[in-house]
């Protein structure tokens, strides 16, 4: 009995062991089951990616630490944006046109981009700019926010409509040594006797060799835009009230002298801005005709063509640099200046605008700014107390200088930003500028002496009767 128990004893331990170890392949097995069933439900692959919003942004802004900056608060954007992609496209300025046209050809054009003002009228004429999306944008921005200047100056005058967003800009002025000015009992060089005394004095005293840089490359933009202050000055335009050219005025064959005349303290040309920061830094010039994009260069030297920075000679420089931005002639005083804008294009998505708000809004904009604070000067009131923290360069400068500086636009004057210029006059002053056609005439006069003041006044005449010949 006891073998025959131990046997079935013995039998049921093996059934029992035998069950225990079918259970887990059961358990698998339902393990894998439910797998099968949950697998399709975890994983969607039916549903198509949604179509993100492409939008192109061109910027001038070209130097690799600025558009690095583009990207980055464009990427602030597109984090709070998922299903928007903004691309930067950075482009020399220029080549705009150019790029424009081959764009537009190719039905391509961008949906933003960043230009000079005296483009924007050429665009506006062509048609090509999205005049609503312009005005949506800055009401969304804030329009009281912006100074009046700025947005007279994008206003298109054949529709009443904002034509672009003015976005930030530069002041130009003549920087003088205001000790050396002081110690030799002349005036700030502001009115043109008190420009003509300086160059006669300057040269020889001290170390100086010259009292000017003349802008005269005919290759250059640089004395286009000083000589458009001279001739505003003078009250010296391209058209008069009734749209008829006049490059060949009395007033504009003065400016021409007035300008062209200063050859006589200045060193050999053709020189263009280059020349004319380096002999200042270099304590050979006394004055120099620049942008506020100098005032860095003042303090620790501007960059050489070569690599490295020009070694100053004069010691606290900076401080012991005047700033003359009006300029007093004859006939009438101008302050001339740069705005910079946003355009949105003809087409260019709605989301643009909203691209267009996000840069000019809060530390983004800042941000912007503080890529070169002092040829960035805000267009935003709300926007002027943080610039002036945004370099430590700003603490060579008086608080007067840096308020002129910030209001400037109120004062800023161009032949493109007259009121009563129509659409059409205001593309061929960007024309005029576009083929350096002053440029070429100063040059002709001043160094090649191939003209006179009443000869090069008439060639202009002749050309920009073509000009607006060629619009009309």
């Amino acid at each position: 009995m006891k073998s025959k128990f131990n046997l079935l004893l013995a039998v049921l331990l093996i059934a029992s062991f035998a069950l225990a170890a079918c259970q887990p392949q059961i358990v698998e097995k339902t393990v894998v089951v439910t797998q099968e069933v949950e697998v399709p439900v975890q994983v969607e692959v039916t549903a198509q990616p949604t179509e993100k919003t492409v939008i192109e942004f061109w910027t001038t802004d070209n130097e690799e630490a600025r558009v690095n900056m583009y990207d980055e608060i464009a990427q602030r954007y597109m984090a709070e944006n998922p299903d928007v992609e903004i691309r930067i496209v950075p482009i020399d300025e220029a080549t705009i046109s150019q790029r424009i046209a081959t764009a537009q050809a190719a039905n391509r054009l961008p949906d933003i981009v960043r230009m000079g003002v005296e483009r924007v009228a050429a665009f506006a004429a062509d048609g090509i700019l999205d005049e609503d999306a312009a005005v949506a944008a800055i009401e969304s921005i804030g329009k009281d926010d912006f100074r009046a200047s700025p947005l007279e100056m994008v206003t298109d005058p054949s529709t009443g409509k904002y034509a672009a967003i003015p976005f930030d800009g530069w002041l130009q002025a003549i920087w003088y040594r205001q000790d050396i000015f002081t110690e030799s009992g002349l005036n700030a060089p502001v009115t043109w006797d008190d420009i003509n005394a300086a160059c006669d004095a300057l040269p020889g005293t001290g170390n100086l060799l010259y009292g000017l840089v003349l802008p005269d490359d005919p290759g250059q933009n640089y004395p286009h835009q000083v000589f458009e202050q001279v001739a505003i000055s003078n009250n010296a335009w391209p058209f008069d009230e009734n749209g008829n050219v006049t490059m060949n005025t009395p007033e504009m064959v003065e400016a021409l002298k007035f300008y062209t005349d200063l050859i006589r303290c200045a060193p050999p040309g053709p020189q263009y801005w280059r020349g004319a920061r380096e002999m200042y830094q270099l304590d050979q010039s006394g004055m120099m005709f620049y942008s506020t994009y100098i005032m860095d260069d003042l303090v620790e030297g501007s960059g050489l063509e070569g690599g490295g920075n020009v070694q100053i000679a004069v010691e606290n420089l900076a401080e012991k640099t005047g700033f003359a931005p009006s300029m007093e002639g004859p006939n009438g005083a101008a302050t001339y200046g740069q705005l910079v804008t946003l355009s949105i294009m003809k087409e260019a998505d709605p989301v643009a605008q909203d691209v267009v708000k996000f840069f000019m809004t809060g530390q983004n904009y800042q941000d912007v700014l503080a890529l070169a604070p002092f040829g960035k000067v805000p267009v935003l009131i709300s926007a002027v107390d943080g610039w002036k923290g945004l370099s430590p360069f700003f603490a060579n400068y008086t608080d007067d200088t840096l308020d002129q500086i910030a209001n400037g636009y109120d004062s800023m004057q161009r032949w493109l930003f007259r009121p009563d210029y129509d659409a059409t006059e205001k593309a061929v002053v960007g024309d005029i500028e576009g083929r350096l056609l002053i440029s070429q005439v100063i040059s002709a006069i001043a160094l090649e002496g191939t003209m006179t003041p009443e000869t090069g006044a008439q060639f202009l005449q002749d050309q920009v009767e073509i000009l607006l010949a060629d619009r009309q």
